[in-house]
């Protein structure tokens, strides 16, 4: 069998490793602008005269988050943040190879056998799903090819893009796109 190289998807963002969303926090602040502002609506007297807003920009990627439902801005800047690293990890992607990839320290740390549990709310879910689709993009959303890359089961891998409904959805278009049949939801 010769070689194979990566896929390249012309709807994603690529960028050199490390992958943004899998930085730490102040490295991706390095990366980033933040602004913060007023916000209206619910919240009384303290929402509408606080600058309670954060807006965080991603230099390099231009992708933006913001986050004004709660009325403290350190609260509303995680949360901001959280939501730019999820917003990194489904369109931004880093190369990596269609066969020879190895899974991070992290992967292997969070798999217990061929299982990867984790909640959508966890710190290291975005890591985790920009690690998955650097690998299912770049051997051309084959899932199953990259499950067996990642040392899990292609329903395990199936799950974690799950847990995130526009993350299935893309990858489903993605498959679509190159011929291969959606994966249920």
């Amino acid at each position: 069998m010769g070689y194979a190289p990566p896929w390249i998807d012309p709807r994603s963002i690529y960028v050199d490793e490390p992958h943004p969303a899998s930085v730490e926090e102040k490295d991706l602040l390095a990366q980033t602008d933040i602004s913060v502002g007023r916000s209206s609506g619910p919240g009384g007297q303290h929402r509408n005269k606080v600058e309670t807003a954060v807006r965080v920009v991603h230099r390099e990627t231009g992708i933006e988050t913001r986050a004004t439902e709660r009325r403290e801005q350190r609260v509303n800047r995680a949360k901001a943040l959280f939501r730019l690293r999820m917003k990194l990890a489904v369109q931004v992607r880093t190369p990596t190879g269609r066969n020879n990839h190895r899974p991070s320290e992290l992967w292997c740390s969070r798999r217990q056998g061929t299982k990867l549990p984790v909640n959508a709310k966890n710190k290291d879910f975005p890591s985790l799903l920009a690690e998955a689709l650097d690998v299912i993009i770049a051997r051309k959303y084959d899932v199953a090819g990259a499950a067996g890359i990642l040392g899990v089961t292609m329903s395990q891998l199936t799950r974690l893009l799950r847990q995130e409904a526009h993350v299935l959805s893309r990858v489903n278009v993605g498959r679509e796109s190159v011929g291969l049949p959606r994966l249920r939801s």
